[in-house]
């Protein structure tokens, strides 16, 4: 049997093990599940008979390698700065690999190495990065082939809470890094290309400068920009575009709410607060506000940020149980990214029975036979449960086609790469649209880029 060794059985595996125990008897597969937990994996292979459980610490440099010796291909589901051990590894023994992480520096300095070897490590094969290359890549090339220029490109992922499980007034809960979210934006200004001119959006501004987007059946979305929207321009080959821009998803009003956190400073997670581990809430919320001998906490908040009590983004504020004086904080010498996570955590994890959903809308602006034109194309994904979630299955199923794929040679240009060639983008597209996740394309006017609020 052929063997497939998957490193890493977090909540992003189980698609992908789905997938390819699916698979296993038609492709004479065998699933080698490790985990430093054992009980995890076990639980995601459900005593398949053709899969197997093993404890692997990827620190054991003994285990992990004579796991990879053993197999035929690699999948690391692993935290993306723990790949390039198994990376070298993999060049070490002469075996393909894939992942859904971004491509590292040091992942980079392996293309060389894994070319000379004829391996193929295929990486930011997930949903973002993922997804948003194949299905950018299928428009942008199919309008070149059409004799059409691009000159805008804009680009939004969101994972959202579905609407069934859409009961806070926030319009949201947390679907996957909940750490990711609170401290979204941080480090270098957000940096876009409007109309031919370069823009940048500092962390202060970056959640007051949104622009809306509508999905059918679905309602309104507001979107922030990326750190670096510029990061693909070369790789999708939009040198010549006018306008580039990435950025995240959330319903309307997200942004503006969110804003008061990053105002304050309780979104910064780079110092410590002292006797965090006897704050209440109230507590870590005053800590932010001047010293008022009169004034409530409340009071000096709204003061402070110019809130009406009579505005929308005070109640979102109240659902949060901010201001209880009851409830502790609990962590020892915590950043205030830290604390305001674990205030969050009260109320957007996601019950037993609450369900997420992945939203991505493609904007393409391009020019042919002398007139300018517009493609909006969406897609959205629900989970079904806490367990085969949207955020598993976008992430997990084009980690197991193009796994496979590379297993049976459909896939043959070796190298570190991404997946923006036809080679990749063709098949796995036609094979996710079989399980539901398809991209739905509309022409619009060209209106340039929307001027909202930017």
């Amino acid at each position: 049997m052929r063997k497939i060794l998957l490193i890493g059985a977090g909540k992003s595996a189980s698609y992908l093990i789905k997938y390819l125990l699916e698979k296993s008897k038609e492709e004479n597969l065998k699933i080698i599940v490790g985990d430093l937990n054992l009980d995890n994996a076990k639980k995601l292979i459900d005593n398949h008979e053709n899969a197997e459980a093993i404890t692997l610490d990827v620190f054991d440099k003994e285990s992990r390698q004579n796991a990879i010796q053993k197999c035929d291909i690699v999948i690391s589901m692993l935290p993306a700065r723990f790949h390039i051990e198994v990376a070298r590894d993999c060049i070490t023994f002469n075996k393909n690999m894939v992942t859904a992480s971004y491509i590292s520096k040091e992942m980079q300095e392996l293309d060389e190495a894994a070319r000379n070897k004829g391996l193929i490590f295929m990486n930011e094969i997930g949903v973002d990065p993922g997804i948003d290359h194949m299905s950018a890549m299928h428009v942008i090339d199919r309008i070149r082939d059409a004799g059409g220029k691009m000159i805008l490109f804009e680009s939004f992922t969101g994972g959202l809470v579905a609407p069934e499980s859409d009961n806070n007034l926030w319009n949201y809960k947390f679907t996957w890094n909940p750490r990711n979210v609170v401290v979204a934006g941080q480090g270098d200004a957000a940096k876009f290309l409007q109309e031919g001119t370069y823009k940048y959006i500092p962390y202060n501004r970056l959640f007051r400068r949104t622009e809306f987007l509508d999905v059918e059946g679905y309602g309104r979305f507001e979107g922030y920009a990326n750190r670096d929207s510029l990061k693909y321009q070369s790789v999708y080959g939009l040198d010549h575009a006018r306008t580039l821009y990435r950025g995240t998803m959330r319903r309307v009003g997200f942004s503006r709410a969110w804003n008061v956190f990053v105002q304050l400073g309780m979104t910064d997670d780079n110092y410590t607060m002292d006797d965090s581990e006897n704050m209440s809430y109230r507590d870590f919320v005053n800590a932010f506000l001047p010293y008022s001998p009169t004034d409530s906490v409340e009071l000096k908040f709204r003061h402070a940020l110019k809130i009406d009590q009579d505005d929308m983004v005070w109640d979102k504020l109240l659902e949060l149980d901010l201001f209880n004086g009851q409830k502790a904080v609990e962590l020892k010498k915590a950043t205030p990214a830290q604390i305001l996570l674990k205030i969050l955590m009260d109320s957007w994890t996601l019950s037993p029975e609450d369900k997420d959903m992945i939203v991505m809308y493609h904007k393409f602006g391009y020019e042919l036979d002398g007139k300018k034109h517009q493609i909006d194309s969406t897609m959205v994904t629900l989970g079904e449960d806490q367990t085969y979630t949207a955020m598993s299955k976008t992430v997990g199923l084009p980690v197991a086609i193009a796994t496979l794929a590379i297993l049976n040679k459909k896939i043959v240009t070796p190298g570190v790469q991404m997946p923006i060639t036809r080679e990749v983008y063709e098949p796995i597209l036609k094979e996710l649209e079989t399980y539901g996740i398809a991209f739905s394309e509309k022409e619009v006017p060209y209106l340039g880029y929307n001027p909202l609020n930017l």
